[in-house]
């Protein structure tokens, strides 16, 4: 296990194609360290996946940050689990063989709202984002610099929890900050859907390629 502190229960599957970025695989509320292994073999097949487990329990499910209401965040609890949970990806990169470059995050739901955290609290920690059905988790004063990291977005047309103007604003944010976004929004809701995994894989595969 890994020799940092806090602990994240994690799950750690090592490269089976060398040469591709690493993923940091970050599940949405009620979920575990188990649930996006499969969509990250799928997204981007072969790549090492990272999946810790939200150390915040809300009504006995896991998330990675306390919130006070349904889209209402609870801003100091979220400024340190982020901290801590950079500090594990940090630790895990020396102590796994995740390549020389930061992993890029695939989150779903308050998976996505962390790592959108991590870009914007703890620049460089990761190389870039797949952030599916995210929102706005926090506005920092400054603005961080990004330097261009590639972040791509998917939007559920039909989100019943996340707006439209939620998620742009969120595109507008990460930009403003220096990230390169894209912005995609597919038939659905807030589950995930086959549209996702075509837009993911190909974001992915951009930047495997790029690298």
């Amino acid at each position: 296990m890994i020799a940092a502190r806090p602990e994240f229960a994690h799950r750690f599957v090592p490269a089976a194609r060398p040469g591709l970025p690493s993923l940091l695989l970050l599940h949405g509320t009620g979920g575990t360290e188990d649930d996006l292994l499969p969509l990250g073999e799928r997204l981007l097949p072969g790549a090492a996946r990272l999946s810790p487990r939200g150390r915040v329990l809300e009504n006995g499910m896991p998330r990675f940050f306390r919130r006070l209401a349904e889209g209402v965040f609870d801003l100091d609890d979220l400024r340190r689990r982020t901290h801590e949970l950079a500090d594990f990806v940090d630790a895990a990169r020396s102590t796994y063989d995740l390549g020389p470059t930061p992993p890029i995050a695939v989150g779903f739901s308050n998976g996505a709202n962390i790592a959108a955290a991590m870009l914007l609290l703890r620049p460089g920690t990761l190389g870039g984002a797949l952030l599916l059905r995210p929102m706005v988790p926090l506005v920092p004063d400054p603005l961080p610099g990004l330097g261009g990291v590639p972040v791509q977005i998917n939007a559920g047309a039909a989100d019943p929890i996340v707006t439209p103007a939620q998620s742009e604003a969120l595109g507008d944010l990460l930009r403003r900050a220096g990230a390169s976004v894209s912005l995609d929004w597919v038939r659905g809701g807030h589950g995930l859907t086959p549209e996702d995994l075509d837009i993911g894989g190909r974001f992915l595969a951009g930047i495997a390629g790029a690298g």
